[in-house]
């Protein structure tokens, strides 16, 4: 992968962009995506921010490379402190993070006064906090797209700021308003192979004695409940 050839996952973020948006990347590394953006001219300009170094250097060298530093800022900042108000972001693209994290980004630039039309995140886990927290702070969930990278499944979600508080029952954050609605084969491959690991968890719980207690009877709800949602 790089800047030119996204991988599945970096691409299907990069298609949930807003044409002409002014884009800020929170822990971008080697700045692929803002970069495969511009050389596309799909957004205007882009903030690249960085908490740590040695992945700010790499993201400058990548724009170097592409001679886009003109269009670009590259900052070495916490989160959404990358963002000052005279940059006018409109969207903000936070990938490759846990969902715990991701979520404590977001909330710490809430508390800034931070407020972004177009928020598109991709978690590597606990997806369910970033759309709770997303129905919390009234942004409406507009699009989901889910891709596999090798034995990897990761979701992608779009979201824009709303007038009132989206109403999502615990099926819509667990497995996604729309990912659960589209039902498509990588998002079926991906509640199968949780299928899967839950039937070790059984038997294993069986091997020692224990299908007879509260942990086998949630194991068994979180399996009825993945089988009903996927069949």
């Amino acid at each position: 992968m790089d800047s030119i050839h996204l991988s599945p996952r970096l691409k299907a973020v990069a298609d949930f962009v807003p044409l002409n948006a002014r884009l800020a990347d929170i822990g971008s590394d080697h700045a692929y995506l803002p970069v495969n953006l511009l050389l596309n001219d799909k957004i205007s300009h882009a903030i690249v921010g960085e908490v740590a170094k040695g992945p700010l250097d790499n993201a400058h060298h990548e724009l170097k490379k592409r001679h886009l530093l003109a269009h670009a800022d590259v900052r070495l900042a916490n989160g959404l402190a990358a963002i000052n108000e005279t940059d006018n972001v409109d969207t903000v693209t936070i990938a490759g993070m846990g969902g715990i994290l991701i979520s404590n980004i977001l909330n710490a630039g809430k508390k800034q006064e931070k407020t972004f039309k177009t928020l598109v995140l991709q978690p590597n886990t606990d997806e369910q906090i970033v759309r709770r927290w997303l129905a919390a702070q009234d942004y409406q969930i507009i699009a989901e797209t889910i891709v596999q990278e090798e034995s990897h499944f990761y979701e992608i979600i779009a979201a824009v700021v709303g007038e009132q508080q989206q109403q999502l029952s615990d099926l819509d954050l667990i497995f996604g308003p729309y990912l659960r609605v589209e039902k498509t084969a990588t998002f079926v491959a991906k509640w199968q192979k949780e299928s899967d690991r839950i039937t070790l968890i059984f038997d294993q719980l069986k091997a020692a004695g224990k299908s007879d207690t509260d942990a086998y009877r949630q194991w068994q709800l979180r399996y009825n409940q993945i089988q009903a949602v996927i069949s």
